[in-house]
């Protein structure tokens, strides 16, 4: 029965990973996030760990 177990996992990630996805656009879609700064963030964390 480890299968069992196994394939409820997976699905229980893959679950997690799209209510994520769809929580992030939903943030994007109503303004209370702003890409452009999102992605200078993280640009520049980028740029202090290399």
């Amino acid at each position: 029965m480890w299968y069992f177990t196994w394939i409820l996992g997976i699905c229980v990630a893959v679950f997690a990973a799209i209510i994520n996805v769809m929580w992030l656009e939903a943030n994007y879609a109503f303004g209370e996030r702003n890409e452009d700064l999102t992605r200078a963030r993280f640009e520049s964390a980028r740029d202090a760990d290399t």
